[in-house]
């Protein structure tokens, strides 16, 4: 039984979240308790450990390949989690999951043409179509008294201008821990066939979903003509600072495309840390990774009763999917400043802000709490805010 109650605090490290130069960038101190950025803060799980300390005790790093293994992996952990059959040969390894977006946006689209978000997004989404010389469109989401859906409507309207190329589509969706459900998946799908997009699926969190919901893949759709993103030791296993990324590309020909730009940049192959360790995670983390899940759950349910009682003014978004939940501060009637210098100054939490998220202004009262830390750690965040606002 894995302890997550169990504090890193007092480990000799440089996380970016305890970085106090970073805090001051982002928040302009470093008096804080960041719980912005999506990492865990857990142990990962024993095998993963024995065998990095496998590889260490060796003492011996000489050039070590094992594509073949490591696909396998991941194929055989979506045909048992998922019920999901992938060919373990349409995978490419790459650096992390951005590199992968820029890599797929730059080989199917040219510059200035548009991509497709759908706001509020995963804020990193947007720095890298910035920075591939790509336009922005957005397709917002629509919130119906906390609960989020498509504007399926506005979305094909923006297809059919023939302005979008791509779209990259967030499933489970970052910040609003949305699981999109295959009806709403085959819609999206239908439209981007029809119109001539192509979707670059985003679903790094689609092994921590709660009970009630369950995760379904574009893959798993008539969707060969489009990419996932799938799965991530970073989000599943806590492996932020030793995971890679993978596309999934099940069209040979955009396979080959693909992999002539990851290939010709030598990016298709990770260290040994990084594939042993994932092979270690996807074939023998699954106890550790239930455990984990149910875990995070209670740390949910602690959350929506503290807020019911005692800050009824916050609005939950109900979570489905991920281990950060959205919260919504609108009916303590502050300005935007004045919200983050209560959170930031009194609470003393650096905590994603809804502007990171969404340009538009509808999302500034917004934050997203990444809650994958000890309950008491979080309860402590918690007392804080209800200190701060009351």
């Amino acid at each position: 039984m894995s302890n997550f109650d169990s504090s890193n605090e007092h480990m000799q490290n440089s996380f970016v979240k305890q970085n106090k130069t970073v805090s001051e960038n982002f928040f302009g101190t470093s008096d804080i308790t960041s719980f912005w950025i999506a990492d865990m803060d857990f142990e990962i799980a024993q095998p993963i450990t024995d065998e990095l300390h496998r590889l260490v005790d060796r003492g011996v790093f000489a050039y070590e390949f094992s594509t073949t293994e490591l696909n396998l992996s991941i194929s055989n952990w979506f045909k048992e989690r998922h019920q999901l059959t992938l060919n373990p040969n349409s995978f490419l390894q790459v650096p992390n999951v951005l590199a992968a977006i820029a890599i797929l946006i730059k080989q199917f689209s040219n510059p200035q043409d548009g991509i497709l978000i759908q706001t509020p997004v995963y804020h990193q989404f947007r720095a890298v179509i910035h920075n591939v010389d790509r336009r922005i469109i957005e397709n917002p989401l629509v919130n119906t008294n906390g609960t989020y859906s498509m504007d399926l409507d506005d979305l094909e309207t923006k297809f059919k201008s023939g302005e979008v190329k791509l779209m990259i589509l967030c499933n489970p969706h970052n910040p609003i821990g949305r699981v999109w459900k295959k009806e709403e998946l085959q819609r999206v799908l239908d439209l981007a066939d029809q119109y001539g997009i192509k979707i670059i699926s985003d679903e790094i969190h689609a092994d921590i979903v709660y009970s009630g919901h369950s995760f379904c893949s574009l893959m798993s759709l008539n969707a060969e003509n489009h990419f996932a993103l799938l799965g991530s030791t970073a989000k599943t296993f806590g492996m932020q600072s030793i995971s890679n990324g993978f596309i999934y590309v099940p069209d040979p020909s955009n396979f080959e495309k693909v992999k002539s730009v990851v290939s010709g940049m030598f990016l298709d192959h990770g260290s040994a840390f990084t594939t042993f360790a994932t092979i270690a995670a996807y074939n023998k983390g699954g106890e550790w990774k239930d455990e984990l899940v149910v875990y995070l759950e209670t740390i949910v349910t602690w959350i929506n009763d503290f807020i019911a009682e005692e800050l009824p003014q916050i609005r939950v978004t109900p979570l489905q999917a991920t281990y950060q939940i959205w919260l919504d501060f609108s009916d303590f009637g502050l300005t935007t400043e004045a919200l983050k210098h209560k959170l930031i100054k009194e609470a003393k939490l650096g905590l994603a802000h809804g502007d990171w998220f969404d340009k538009s202004g509808k999302h500034d009262q917004f934050v997203r709490f990444n809650f994958a830390s000890p309950l008491a750690k979080v309860q402590e965040a918690f007392y804080s805010i209800k200190k701060a606002f009351t």
